[in-house]
C-alpha cells in the first residue's frame, strides 16, 4: 500500500525526533570511546520496514545529525552518512515484510533481521570507519574497532528491539475477513 506524501513527512519528523531523544538520552556507553549500544536503530528499523527506504534514510541522517549537534562536538559526517545507509537498507525490507498488510510471522522475521544485519554490516564494517579515515584522517585500527562494536550492537538491539515492535504493531491490524458487517 503506497502511502501518502503527508504520511511519509510526518513519519520522517516523528522517526527523527524519536530517534534524537532514543540516541541522546538512552545511549549505553561501550567501553569502546565515543561508542554507545543504541536503542534508536531498532525504532529505525521498523520505521524503516513500515515506510520504506527513503523515510529510513532521512529519520536517520536527520536524527543523527541532530545527536551530534546536541553534544557541541559538531556533525561527524561519517557516522551520519553510515546511519542514513543504514535505514535506506533497512527500508528495503519494507516490500518483504509488509508490515500494514499481513503478519510478522517467522519467514518476515527472518527477512527484516537480514536486512537490518545487512545494513549494520555494510554501514559500520565498511562505510564510517572508511569514512572516518577519508574525511577526518583517523587511524584505521581505531575507527574499525569503533565500527565493529557499533555494528554488532545495533545487529543485537535492533534484533531484539526492532523485532519487538514490528511484532507489537502487526498485532494491531485485523486478520482478514475477521471484520464482519452486523445485520
Amino acid at each position: 500500500m503506497k502511502k501518502s506524501p503527508v504520511v511519509l513527512v510526518v513519519a520522517i519528523g516523528i522517526g527523527a525526533a524519536l530517534f534524537f531523544v532514543l540516541g541522546r538520552f538512552v545511549a549505553i556507553p561501550s567501553p569502546i570511546p565515543n561508542t554507545t549500544i543504541s536503542a534508536q536503530y531498532g525504532l529505525l528499523a521498523f520505521m524503516a520496514a513500515l515506510f520504506g527506504p527513503v523515510a529510513g534514510l532521512l529519520i536517520a541522517f536527520i536524527g543523527h545529525a541532530l545527536i551530534d549537534f546536541s553534544y557541541g562536538w559538531g556533525i561527524w559526517w561519517s557516522w551520519v552518512i553510515a546511519s542514513g545507509v543504514t535505514g535506506f537498507i533497512m527500508g528495503l525490507s519494507a516490500k518483504k515484510v509488509l508490515l500494514s498488510t499481513e503478519p510478522f510471522t517467522g519467514d518476515k522475521i527472518l527477512k527484516f533481521n537480514i536486512y537490518q544485519v545487512v545494513g549494520n554490516i555494510i554501514a559500520w564494517g565498511l562505510i564510517a570507519p572508511v569514512l572516518d579515515i577519508l574525511i577526518y584522517a583517523e587511524p584505521a585500527n581505531k575507527v574499525f574497532t569503533q565500527g565493529l562494536v557499533a555494528g554488532i550492537a545495533n545487529i543485537v538491539t535492533t534484533a531484539i528491539i526492532g523485532t519487538l515492535l514490528c511484532f507489537a504493531y502487526s498485532k494491531t491490524k485485523p486478520a482478514a475477513g475477521s471484520l464482519k458487517k452486523e445485520d
